[in-house]
């Protein structure tokens, strides 16, 4: 489900990004700054795992869900301006959110700690 719901945005950002833009909207914001397709993997994969261990019922599962929705879509973009097989990076954004369940769940205090790090790099949604 959240592949698919991943998908489908992605192939909105595609759309919206063949649209013509002005100049002014071409480029990026002073605050905004890119990522490694490494980080965003590990975020990604961080944030599916906490949005999954806590569900999208609370207030923090859905800004959870929205981390772990924008942190899919960098690492897919990531790969893609990589030159990175797609399939081959969503089966590496699987592996980190499989590591990052095992760690949570073991309350390691560093996958926490990266955890908030990767929610707070993350825009509000909603």
């Amino acid at each position: 489900m959240f592949i698919l719901a991943v998908t489908a945005a992605m192939a909105l950002a595609q759309t919206s990004a063949q649209a013509p833009t002005s100049p002014q909207a071409a480029s990026p914001a002073p605050s905004a700054r890119l990522v490694s397709y490494d980080e965003a993997v590990r975020c990604a994969g961080l944030t599916q795992a906490a949005s999954e261990l806590e569900g999208g019922e609370s207030r923090y599962g859905r800004t959870l869900y929205d981390a772990a929705l924008y942190w899919s879509l960098a690492a897919m973009q990531a790969a893609t301006v990589a030159g990175r097989n797609p399939a081959v990076a969503e089966t590496e954004q699987t592996r980190a959110r499989l590591d990052a369940v095992r760690r949570l769940s073991a309350g390691e205090s560093e996958a926490r700690a990266t955890l908030q790090r990767c929610r707070q790099k993350a825009p509000r949604l909603g």
